[in-house]
């Protein structure tokens, strides 16, 4: 297979994970604002679509960390870049479609390190990066859940002689300026792996001699995951939105501003989150603020278990299409 194919190949790949990134995560952004009926369903989507489509064009410090912070790009082949962005954009849609909000992040990473270790040994890992990324992904979760229940905890007080109905109506409105907010922080940080993963490619094929991003990488990516958010993961909404907790409008704003705030500084620092991880603990601080019982835990540990088994999970797979390609080639 000539490089140039395999050029055309990852490019295409990498906006098909960007747009699975979009559906998947789309549940991220809105869940709680179609939950508590905040906006509709149609509106919910389009107000996503808009920001996450902004968020992605803002910067992209993490595209940089993602492209060559992971693995050595001098051990890079486009090959390798294939097997690692079809075996995150498999698990994905297998996650997606069974309704399960994985990390789309992880996704990547695992497909990276997959197919990097099968193709050069663990000497292709740069594990000063990996321990950033690492370090991210524990840290951004605990500060979710400690921000959505410190939130809840602050607006309780603050709203202590206001009756609980008139409290919920106050904060309907207010909602879609966090869920907005909350969209665009999304873009920020997930549409730029697939910006990434096509620099470094560009850098292997030859066509950059730095590594840095193109503006019609940022704009197709960003419009990939644009659209993946408008057809929307609808079954991960319904987790998301209801099966974790019942929210009301003053746990969703909750919930999405703190999220936002803890995705938005890590997408300044460079660092690739799951911003899936973030919201959901987020959302269980906000809930666990009235009692513990009240989030369903059982869902929870489910969602937990698949965050961990995300990363050799798309390991294997891009590990195994590493190998199926190279016979092929």
């Amino acid at each position: 297979m000539s490089d140039l194919i395999l050029l055309i190949a990852i490019i295409i790949a990498a906006l098909i994970y960007d747009f699975f990134n979009g559906f998947n995560d789309c549940a991220n952004s809105i869940a709680t604002t179609i939950s508590t009926r905040a906006l509709s369903p149609r509106l919910a989507i389009i107000m996503a679509w808009v920001l996450n489509f902004f968020g992605a064009l803002s910067h992209t410090a993490v595209a940089a960390t993602v492209g060559k912070g992971v693995i050595d790009p001098q051990h890079v082949s486009l090959t390798l870049v294939l097997s690692a962005l079809i075996g995150a954009s498999v698990w994905t849609g297998m996650a997606s479609f069974s309704g399960i909000p994985v990390s789309v992040t992880h996704s990547l990473i695992g497909g990276l390190l997959g197919a990097g270790v099968v193709a050069s040994g663990f000497k292709i890992i740069i594990f000063q990066g990996i321990k950033k990324i690492i370090l991210a992904m524990i840290l951004s979760p605990i500060f979710g859940f400690l921000g959505g229940l410190l939130l809840i905890v602050i607006i309780s007080w603050f709203s202590k002689n206001s009756s609980y109905l008139k409290v919920n109506r106050r904060f309907k409105r207010w909602q879609i300026i966090s869920a907005a907010w909350m969209a665009f922080s999304h873009g920020m940080n997930d549409a730029q792996n697939a910006m990434g993963i096509i620099a470094m490619a560009l850098v292997s094929y030859g066509t950059l001699t730095t590594f840095k991003v193109p503006l019609w990488v940022i704009l197709a990516c960003a419009t990939a995951m644009a659209l993946g958010t408008s057809v929307g993961g609808w079954k991960v909404i319904k987790t998301m939105g209801s099966k974790v907790f019942k929210l009301q409008p003053v746990h969703g704003f909750s919930a999405e501003t703190s999220a936002a705030v803890v995705i938005a500084g890590m997408s300044l620092f460079g660092a690739p989150i799951s911003t899936t991880h973030v919201i959901s603990t987020a959302i269980m601080g906000s809930g666990s603020s009235n009692r513990l019982s009240a989030v369903r835990w059982g869902i929870v540990k489910n969602i937990v278990i698949t965050w961990i088994i995300t990363i050799p999970a798309a390991g294997t797979v891009a590990a195994l299409l590493y190998f199926i390609i190279n016979l092929l080639s």
